[in-house]
């Protein structure tokens, strides 16, 4: 098997299981056998857990982001609603049946800051989704997009929050809401 299908399939099965079931309850020979990897081809792609953790964290900001980014570039031009539609992927992000929270959330509160590497991907995850913010912020008229971004981001943050762990089903469509207000105000 060549590196490239095996970092694929190891990464693959990393994100299915991690997601899932969640990063202590598995063990790094459950993700080998799903990914039909030899333990020696593993770990000689990924010298640890923490390696492995980190590298589908990265793969799947990746992935992740360019959905969102999908959704929004859908909504057009107009600034407001290319800001809104994040609030509207997040809504059928948070219906999927296989929806379990922000991965990144949950690695960080599953591991916390005792793994450089996984703090790492964490934080770099968030800074991203948080300069995406501020850039469609910037193209809306207002005289501080900084403050825009950061209201939209906490409003996008807490949607994800409240739709994991279930207290209300529509966090999604209440955060937009809270975002037009934000928009509003904003002008």
């Amino acid at each position: 098997m060549e590196l490239a299908e095996a970092t694929d399939r190891l990464l693959v099965a990393a994100e299915r299981l991690y997601y899932r079931n969640g990063i202590a309850a598995v063990g790094i020979d459950e993700v080998r056998a799903a990914a039909g990897v030899s333990m020696r081809r593993l770990y000689q792609l990924y010298p640890s857990k923490e390696h492995l953790v980190a590298a589908y964290l990265d793969a799947r900001d990746v992935r992740w982001r360019g959905r969102v980014t999908a959704h929004v570039d859908a909504a057009g031009d107009d600034p407001g609603a290319r800001l809104l539609a994040v609030f509207d992927w997040l809504g059928l992000w948070f219906a999927e049946d296989d929806f379990r929270g922000c991965a990144f959330i949950n690695a960080f509160g599953e591991i916390g800051g005792d793994s450089p590497l996984i703090l790492a991907a964490v934080q770099r995850h968030k800074d991203l989704f948080r300069d995406y913010l501020l850039d469609l912020a910037r193209a809306f008229p207002t005289e501080s997009p900084e403050s825009l971004a950061a209201g939209i981001t906490l409003l996008a943050e807490g949607a994800m929050t409240v739709a994991a762990i279930g207290t209300d089903p529509d966090a999604a469509a209440h955060a937009k809401a809270a975002a037009q207000v934000l928009l509003d105000a904003a002008r």
